[in-house]
C-alpha cells in the first residue's frame, strides 16, 4: 500500500522541483533554463556579420509580441535590448539604415543581427550574398528602469 501512496508523492515533489528550478528534478533537461545571451545596455558599437529574415518568417510573432513585417526597418539581436534603435552599416557597400530591435536572434553562430528584407535591401545586402559584415551603432538604448540612454550612434550634441 505504501508504494501506491509514495509514487504520486514522488511525482508531486519532482514536478514541484522542476517548476521551482531547485535542481531536484530527475529530468534535468526539462528543468534547465534556455541559454540566454547577456543583454548589452552599454550603447557601444558592435561589428560582425548580418543576415536577413527569410520571407517565410513574414508575419510570425517576434520576441516583443509584434508580427514581423518584411517591409519595416526592423531587426533581431541576441544582445541589444528590445526597442533599441540602431544604425546598421554594411562595411562592404558603406550603405546604412536605421532599425528598431524587435526580436531575438540571429540563431546562427557568428552573426550579430538579422535584418528585415527591407532593411537588408537598404544596406545592399542581397539574397545572393546572404551575409555581410556590418557595424551596429545603437542610437537609443532602453534601460531596465524605463529610461533611454543615447548610444555610440546617437548624434553628438
Amino acid at each position: 500500500m505504501k508504494k501506491k501512496f509514495v509514487a504520486p508523492l514522488q511525482v508531486l515533489i519532482v514536478s514541484a522541483a522542476a517548476l521551482l528550478g531547485t535542481g531536484f528534478a530527475s529530468d534535468s533537461a526539462a528543468a534547465a533554463p534556455a541559454h540566454r545571451h547577456k543583454i548589452d545596455h552599454s550603447g557601444h558599437k558592435q561589428v560582425g556579420k548580418a543576415s536577413f529574415y527569410a520571407r517565410k518568417f513574414a508575419h510570425h510573432k517576434m520576441a516583443d509580441g509584434t508580427r514581423m513585417n518584411p517591409r519595416a526597418n526592423i531587426a533581431a539581436s541576441k544582445t541589444l535590448p528590445l526597442g533599441t534603435v540602431a544604425k546598421v552599416t554594411n562595411l562592404h557597400t558603406g550603405q546604412s539604415t536605421v532599425v528598431t530591435i524587435h526580436d531575438r536572434g540571429p540563431h546562427v553562430r557568428g552573426r550579430i543581427v538579422d535584418l528585415s528584407p527591407a532593411a537588408a535591401e537598404k544596406i545592399g545586402l542581397t539574397a545572393e550574398e546572404g551575409v555581410a559584415p556590418v557595424e551596429v551603432a545603437p542610437i537609443a538604448v532602453p534601460l531596465p528602469d524605463g529610461s533611454v540612454k543615447p548610444g555610440d550612434g546617437a548624434p553628438a550634441g
